[in-house]
């Protein structure tokens, strides 16, 4: 039964950091044709990246306690990431730099969904097998 709910919150979780970083790059999608100003666009994304990184080194502790090493080898190097960015002073979003770096921060976003996308689907396909196994 810890299996089902260990897949679950991961489940969740990934779910949450994807959800996260569509709003920032809806953020920067309309910062590129205009529907926002700079300041409120930066603003919005500082405001969510730190609960981002929070909840991506919970969902690696869950994996750690859990023991399930694949998926936590998986999502070790985002992790390791976001903590660098933390640690240069490159995690929060220049208000005077937005417009030169938009195509950057957009590539980085659209990385991140992409890599957070296969373990979006591993984490599913672990959750149904546990399921699978629950009632077998």
């Amino acid at each position: 039964m810890e299996m089902l709910w260990t897949w679950l919150l991961s489940f969740f979780f990934i779910l949450a950091l994807l959800c996260i970083l569509g709003y920032q790059l809806v953020c920067l999608v309309d910062l590129e044709f205009d529907y926002i100003n700079p300041y409120d666009s930066s603003s919005r994304i500082n405001n969510v990246i730190l609960p981002e990184f929070i909840i991506q080194g919970v969902l690696c502790l869950i994996l750690l306690i859990a023991r399930h090493w694949f998926m936590l080898l998986l999502a070790l190097p985002h992790l390791y990431y976001n903590v660098n960015l933390y640690m240069t002073g490159r995690h929060l979003v220049d208000v005077t730099e937005i417009y030169n770096q938009l195509s950057w921060e957009k590539k980085k976003r659209f990385f991140k969904i992409g890599y957070l996308l296969v373990l979006f689907i591993l984490s599913l396909f672990w959750l149904l097998w546990s399921i699978g196994d629950e009632y077998d």
